[in-house]
């Protein structure tokens, strides 16, 4: 029986709100049977003696492996969607904090306030209607949290609670095919800060500028992009560790690029010109008109990251760490597009023009090489943390979850960067803005019905008690099995939840489509 088993010993305290223990479980892998896995708590003599003490500390899991064909386990004990155990959750608050200050400081939250303040908002109207939406935002993104940080799973794995074993492939690759849209564009972004650096004369040249018609652009422009492209393979192929490390150092970097640049406007404009003595040029019936469409998409601005943020939660100390760390994003946003806004503003009295694009405002800064290497350096290193962690983790995961015998993350990571390349970002940047902002964003709204779905059977349906082993196993008498893997009410609900939509998402296509790049959007890449 042991030999076709998988045997995990659990505290059952770690099954849902895991707090500091002296009892850490750590993964011993025997090898008497290849289908054996014994998950205990002996993580020293001491926790060993300490548990045969006292053995109701611990919860006994029996699953069915590979020997019986209708009990087949998901994913191999070393897969990338495996459980994270207690003694490997180590993110504090401060980390989640640092995750998301790499994710906030990046070209597309710049633009976010400026934005708002071209369609006739004053600034702090802008800023406020960003921090509002962040604050809404913030009760999804803690709440599908606290499952990851109770269980140690992903999302594509706590999505099989809801939507069937075979099911969550659906809201999976769903998020996933935004993910790998948005890495090709960032990508993209950040290869336009790699072309700045090259010498004048090969950027002059016509050469090397000519577009290539079966490519779309000109070879230097794509060789730019391919160089940034790589460089952010180097990062993703570490694996989760790689994109933890990245975040947590890069958070502090980032935080003084941007406000010596915020000080270095101050100082050279003396003050932030005419930005906080511009009125509003709204009415109030044209405000709420403005106010509403615009808070819904910076909703949607991080709707992706709220859906699957148990990718990160699962390695979280606890849930306070996880709740506290969080907390800080309307902070965030709010002062870093604050800094987008008044830097921007600032432009207009050091150069004789406003220049928004903040790559082109870093081309423009005095100070010779040196000044130009950091200012690369710190977009560049914006761009990388931003388009990783927000875009890389849950395609990569997504694909793990397809299909675990083909892919690590390290894989899905990369077939996530050649779709990235295969979305072109270019064309869809070079053909209307409005479509970008429209399908992408758009898109990303359309995450709003699974999340709603995996939440309610969370904290409605299960009580938030979910069976983690019956998570990884097919066994048709499962609780999560369903329909041959499918769970028919919860794709209904999802098909239910995006009809609605869809008048008002046509709608609002049909209305960039004609205003072109006056959409109610917030503009994440004006100045491409």
């Amino acid at each position: 029986m042991e030999s076709s088993c998988l045997r995990l010993h659990l505290q059952p305290h770690h099954l849902l709100f895991p707090t500091t223990t002296t009892i850490a479980p750590r993964l011993n892998y025997l090898h008497p049977s290849p289908s054996l896995l014994r998950l205990s708590s002996s993580s020293s003599s001491s926790s060993s003696s300490s548990s045969s003490r006292n053995p109701s500390q611990h919860l006994l899991l029996l699953l069915p492996l590979r020997s019986s064909p209708d009990s087949r386990v998901l994913v191999s004990s070393d897969s990338d969607l495996a459980p994270i155990p207690p003694s490997q959750r180590t993110l504090t608050a401060l980390d989640m904090a640092s995750l998301w200050v790499g994710m906030v400081v990046g070209v597309p939250s710049y633009y976010l306030a400026g934005s708002l303040v071209d369609l006739g908002m004053s600034w702090w109207q802008g800023v406020a209607t960003v921090v509002a939406a962040n604050l809404i935002v913030l009760v999804p993104l803690v709440l599908t949290a606290v499952p990851g940080a109770a269980l140690g799973v992903p999302f594509p794995v706590l999505a099989r609670a809801a939507f069937g074993l075979r099911g969550a492939h659906v809201p999976a690759l769903l998020r996933a095919l935004v993910g790998c849209g948005w890495f090709g564009i960032e990508s993209w972004i950040g290869g336009r800060a790699v072309f700045l650096l090259l010498p004048p004369s090969l950027k002059s040249s016509p050469a090397a500028l000519a577009p290539v018609s079966w490519l779309g652009t000109s070879p230097l422009q794509f060789s730019c992009f391919l160089l940034f492209w790589l460089a952010q393979l180097a990062v993703v192929l570490r694996g989760m560790r790689g994109v933890r490390e990245l975040e947590k150092y890069s958070a502090p970097v980032l935080i003084l690029l941007t406000s010596s640049l915020l000080c270095w406007a101050y100082l050279r404009a003396g003050g932030f010109g005419r930005m906080l003595s511009t009125p509003p040029r709204l009415t109030r019936s044209q405000f709420w008109a403005v106010f509403f469409p615009s808070l819904t998409a910076n909703v949607s601005f991080w709707a992706t990251v709220a859906l699957n943020i148990p990718d990160f939660s699962r390695f979280a100390r606890s849930q306070a760490d996880q709740i506290v760390g969080q907390a800080g994003l309307p902070v965030f946003m709010g002062l870093f597009t604050f800094a987008g806004l008044a830097i921007t503003s600032s432009t207009e009295v050091i150069f004789g023009r406003v220049i928004s694009d903040p790559i082109q405002l870093l081309g423009r800064i005095g100070g010779g090489l040196p000044t130009t290497l950091v200012a690369i350096f710190g977009i560049s290193l914006a761009t990388i943390t931003t388009n990783i962690a927000a875009n890389v983790v849950a395609p990569a995961n997504a694909l793990v979850n397809l299909s675990p015998r083909r892919f690590t993350f390290a894989r899905g990571a990369l077939v996530t960067a050649l779709l990235g390349i295969a979305f072109q970002p270019w064309r869809l940047l070079s053909s209307s803005e409005s479509f970008v902002y429209t399908w992408l964003l758009g898109y990303s709204a359309l995450m709003g019905p699974i999340g709603g779905i995996i939440l309610a059977d969370y904290y409605l349906v299960n009580r938030m008690d979910l069976d983690v082993a019956a998570l990884y196993s097919e066994n048709p008498r499962g609780p999560y099995y369903y329909w041959n893997g499918f769970n028919a009410a919860a794709l209904a609900a999802l098909v239910a939840g995006i009809l609605p939509i869809v008048p008002g998402f046509c709608a609002m296509w049909e209305f960039c489509r004609t205003r072109g790049k006056h959409s109610l959007w917030p503009t994440t890449t004006h100045g491409l």
